[in-house]
């Protein structure tokens, strides 16, 4: 059976009442459990929904590489959120957050350092523990390294180490 739902942008209780229900008919007879999404859910990918929902809430893009880095188990380097994993499926979040994670370092890697000093500021100004302690634990341990992605190549995780001691030498 093939559907084509046709949705109003309203969003109304009925519209969602409706692809829930479409949603679950759709899925009966499939081999695997119906995921039931939200509203707009079936019209972005998880890559949008995660900008729209997340990054964009984010104010610097140091803070956003840095928040990407957070999702990345430690131990295998896989990514994990568990809103985008019920809503989009675990491959495309995963998917998701390792492509977003290589973007937006990658966006900082072109930022001239006139740019990425007051980014890099306005991240560190938000921190619990302030700014001078962060300066002070990244210059004596290098620990923002892990923060980068691990598509990254040599020369990109070079620069970014350059550009970064050069900034709290500033800072």
């Amino acid at each position: 059976m093939h559907i084509t739902p046709r949705f109003s942008e309203s969003g109304t209780g009925k519209d969602l009442g409706v692809r829930r229900a479409l949603v679950l008919e759709y899925n009966q007879g499939q081999s695997a459990m119906p995921r039931v999404t939200g509203r707009g859910a079936l019209e972005r990918s998880a890559i949008a929904d995660l900008f729209k929902h997340t990054l964009s809430q984010i104010p610097t893009v140091f803070g956003q590489i840095m928040y990407l880095a957070s999702l990345r188990d430690p131990n295998s380097g896989v990514y994990r959120h568990h809103g985008l994993s019920v809503t989009f499926g675990r491959q495309d979040s995963v998917q998701a957050l390792s492509e977003s994670h290589t973007r937006v370092f990658l966006e900082w890697l072109e930022m001239p350092l006139a740019e990425k000093h007051p980014d890099l500021i306005a991240y560190l100004e938000s921190l619990e523990d302030g700014r001078d302690a962060a300066i002070r634990h990244w210059r004596r341990t290098k620990s923002y390294l892990v923060n980068v992605p691990s598509s990254a190549t040599s020369a990109e995780k070079e620069l970014f180490s350059k550009d970064l001691d050069l900034l709290l030498e500033v800072l």
